[in-house]
């Protein structure tokens, strides 16, 4: 189950029991739809994403300290070329 799929479309629900389902704070089942919760896209999910396709900043830095513009420029294309490979939704 998507608990975090589950928890945004359903805010009533305080818990969730893989096995069993989801439940409110009394306890009470709530009814989910699976083809929904299956369906949800972390509207988030792009920063990881983005966080391990990035180049390391010591190439900038190392570019800056060198005074080496074309490792600057170069550094900064790279980034946002991952920003165009995982825009935000």
């Amino acid at each position: 189950m998507n608990h975090k799929a589950i928890y945004t479309l359903y805010p009533n629900v305080a818990y969730i029991q893989d096995d069993l389902g989801a439940f409110d704070k009394d306890g009470n089942k709530v009814e989910i739809d699976l083809a929904a919760v299956n369906a949800w896209q972390d509207p988030s999910a792009y920063k990881a994403k983005r966080a391990a396709d990035y180049p390391p900043v010591t190439d900038y830095l190392d570019g800056i300290v060198k005074g080496d513009q074309a490792q600057i420029d170069k550094y900064i294309a790279d980034c946002l070329a991952v920003k165009d490979k995982y825009p935000k939704p």
